[in-house]
C-alpha cells in the first residue's frame, strides 16, 4: 500500500487513541462497531474507506497477508465525516470472520493485549466498488487513488 499517512485525525466516543476498547465493541458482547469521526481531510478527497485490522492476530495467509481483518468499509462519500456506532451504512467488504460486517476484537485467550488499528483512507475519486471484497482486493483497488490515510488504535484483551 502507498505510503500516504497525513493531517487526517481520528476519533470515537468509545474510545482514545491507544485507549481499551469497551466490550460493547468486541466479540465477547454485543459486537457493535464503535463511531468513529475524522477531520482534517485532504484536498481533493472525493471520497473514504474504512479498515479495521489487528497485526498482533498469530495468523498468515497463503496470499501473505497478516494479522486479522475486523471490518471493511467503503464507498464512503466525501461529505461524510462519521459512522455512528454499530453503522450498517455504505459497502461491506469480507472481515476475516468471512462476513461482510463488523466483526469486533477477540483475541485468542491468553495471548495478551491485542492493537486494533482503525484506518480512515481518504480517496481522489468515486469508485463505486463491489460489495464483498477482501482486504487485499480493496487496497488493490484503492491505492492509485490513495490521497490520506490515517489511523485510531485501541487495544483489547480478552478475559
Amino acid at each position: 500500500m502507498a505510503f500516504a499517512l497525513c493531517d487526517l485525525t481520528i476519533t470515537s466516543t468509545a474510545f482514545e487513541q491507544l485507549g481499551e476498547i469497551p466490550k460493547t465493541h468486541t466479540g465477547e458482547a454485543e459486537n457493535s462497531s464503535p463511531q468513529l469521526s475524522w477531520t482534517s481531510i485532504p484536498d481533493g478527497c472525493q471520497s473514504f474507506a474504512v479498515v479495521c485490522h489487528d497485526p498482533d492476530a498469530p495468523r498468515v495467509s497463503a496470499d501473505g497477508s497478516y494479522g486479522f481483518v475486523h471490518w471493511l468499509v467503503y464507498n464512503i462519500p466525501s461529505d461524510i465525516r462519521q459512522l455512528e456506532e454499530n453503522s450498517k451504512l455504505y459497502t461491506s467488504g469480507l472481515n476475516d470472520f468471512g462476513r461482510g460486517a463488523y466483526g469486533g476484537p477477540m483475541p485468542p485467550k491468553g495471548h495478551g493485549t491485542h492493537l486494533y488499528y482503525f484506518w480512515v483512507l481518504a480517496l481522489d475519486k468515486e469508485l463505486a466498488l463491489p460489495e464483498g471484497l477482501s482486504m487485499r482486493e480493496l487496497l488493490a483497488k484503492v491505492e492509485p487513488h490513495l490521497i490520506g490515510m490515517n489511523r485510531l488504535v485501541g487495544k483489547y484483551q480478552r478475559d
